[in-house]
């Protein structure tokens, strides 16, 4: 039986664009978008980002869709950013960007 993998590369971007996600509450951000992520058992490889976007790279989950992923990461983060005041703005209005390349791989056992 073949194995396959769907690996999302997704980029989204702050409100407006604007420069909010300062160095030491992005961070803070990050930590909580991997635990967040975690609890709901998506895997998320990789996540970083500048002043007004963020790259994240994670696996799609054989039952979910890219869709309600993506909710469950980018909307649980503004939500929870925009609570906690943790930028001077609110962080995240609609997608702006989403960029996803997928690649799936058969391996044999």
């Amino acid at each position: 039986m073949a194995f396959v993998k769907i690996w999302i590369h997704a980029v989204w971007s702050t409100k407006n664009r604007n420069g909010i996600l300062e160095k030491g509450k992005r961070e803070k951000l990050f930590a909580h978008i991997r635990e967040n992520a975690r609890a709901k058992a998506i895997y998320i490889d990789f996540i970083n980002g500048v002043e007004d976007h963020i790259h994240c790279l994670l696996t799609l989950n054989a039952d979910a869709t890219m869709a309600k992923t993506m909710q469950l990461i980018k909307g649980e983060a503004a939500h929870w950013a925009n609570q906690e005041q943790l930028f001077r703005e609110n962080f995240i209005g609609p997608m702006n960007t989403m960029l996803c390349r997928s690649a799936n791989r058969k391996l044999k056992k």
